[in-house]
């Protein structure tokens, strides 16, 4: 793993984005406020994310927060007049219920908290400090965690644990959460935007329709039982199948181990 430097975060924008090879780095940037979603940011995140999404030359995202914290979910202050920071139709954010093709994957350090931890979950890939902490509190707040929390959380990790962090609003440390399988990577605090983009080089080394298709065919297919899922996978997957892309990677596997 190499270690990335990274450039002071000066700026006042609320979402910061900077481009390491083929990957974009979009950073949360409201540190006071541990990186709380606002309007302004909700915006912001939107659009840094369907950059992503336009640009040809980008291969992966990655999401992170600025001054050792992810994300601690929507901004209360704001949300008495405002509500949820919802961007269209696309959830909180423009991210937790979005339609994506470009991989997105979380380097959360300190606190992913109620719509931070939403974020998170609707990322492709999580890589965390091993300080790192999750957490679902809306209950303790009289609201619920309705921007994918209550929904992937139980899918994402043994149902009873899921249902206390719902039901209790407690912490589940990074080293647990890995432990279950909801955290990739698990690296020394202040190295989890560079293990982001270590698994960001690993996956631009492959063709961007290959692994858009991945994403489609899993995100098709989700919640389906098998039958259903094969039929639904199989109109994507024809599609890539037979396409000169993939006659020519076919190609150059044989020639390689011939």
């Amino acid at each position: 793993m190499t270690t990335l430097t990274t450039p002071a975060l000066t700026s006042d924008a609320p979402v910061l984005t900077e481009v390491h090879g083929t990957a974009l780095v979009i950073t949360l940037n409201r540190p006071a406020v541990r990186n709380a979603i606002d309007a302004a940011t909700a915006a912001a995140l939107d659009a840094a994310l369907s950059a992503l999404e336009d640009d040809d030359a980008l291969r992966v995202g990655v999401l992170t927060g600025a001054a050792g914290h992810f994300c601690s979910g929507m901004d209360l202050k704001a949300f008495p007049e405002h509500g949820i920071p919802t961007v269209a139709d696309r959830g909180l954010a423009g991210l937790t219920r979005a339609a994506r093709t470009t991989p997105l994957i979380a380097a959360v350090e300190g606190a992913a908290v109620a719509g931070g931890f939403e974020l998170a979950l609707a990322c492709d890939l999580i890589v965390a400090g091993q300080s790192a902490f999750f957490g679902l509190p809306e209950v303790a707040r009289g609201l619920v965690a309705s921007e994918g929390g209550a929904i992937r959380l139980p899918t994402r990790l043994p149902y009873h644990l899921a249902m206390e962090l719902l039901l209790t609003g407690d912490r589940l440390p990074s080293v647990r959460a890995e432990h279950h399988g909801l955290v990739n990577r698990l690296v020394p605090d202040g190295q989890a935007v560079t293990a982001a983009l270590d698994l960001a080089e690993e996956i631009s080394r492959h063709t961007r329709d290959a692994v858009a298709t991945v994403k489609r065919i899993v995100d098709t297919t989700r919640g389906h039982d098998e039958p259903t899922a094969f039929t639904l996978q199989d109109p994507i997957s024809d599609r890539l199948m037979g396409s000169p892309q993939a006659v020519a990677g076919a190609n150059r596997f044989t020639r390689r181990t011939t």
